[in-house]
């Protein structure tokens, strides 16, 4: 049983030729957003590293991860701007957001615990991109 966005198996052999169907967007759009989380993290974490280390030193980890964390972010976010290496990119993205929600379990703070949930819910979203891929919009390196 086909999704209306699935392509038939003829039409997947094909689908390098033509112009971007629909879902081709909706991946670029999923990929945008995504890299627009992490982008904006990276961003975070320059602007305000304080904060970060101040949140890993209450797990007894050295506020310096703050700066390995964001260089990974940004790395991650570009490549999924681009469309580069987005299966395993995705795929530990997931892993990320899974790690990172646990410093974000605080069942007094509802503020911590929606952050917690939402990494869960991104992480989803990054194990559904690692299946889909880029899609056909997105820079090929080889």
């Amino acid at each position: 049983m086909l999704a209306s966005l699935d392509r038939d198996p003829a039409e997947r052999q094909t689908a390098s030729a033509g112009a971007p169907r629909v879902d081709d967007w909706l991946l670029l759009i999923g990929r945008l957003l995504l890299a627009g989380l992490f982008l904006g993290g990276a961003a975070q974490k320059a602007f305000d590293p304080a904060q970060v280390a101040v949140l890993l030193s209450g797990w007894h980890l050295p506020g310096l991860l703050v700066w390995p964390a964001l260089a990974y972010n940004a790395a991650a976010g570009l490549a999924l701007v681009f469309g580069a290496a987005v299966r395993p990119v995705a795929l530990s993205l997931a892993l990320y957001c899974a790690v990172t929600s646990l410093f974000h379990f605080l069942p007094d703070d509802p503020w911590q615990m929606t952050i917690f949930v939402k990494n869960w819910a991104i992480a989803g979203g990054c194990l559904a991109l690692a299946v889909a891929g880029p899609g056909r919009i997105a820079v090929r390196l080889a």
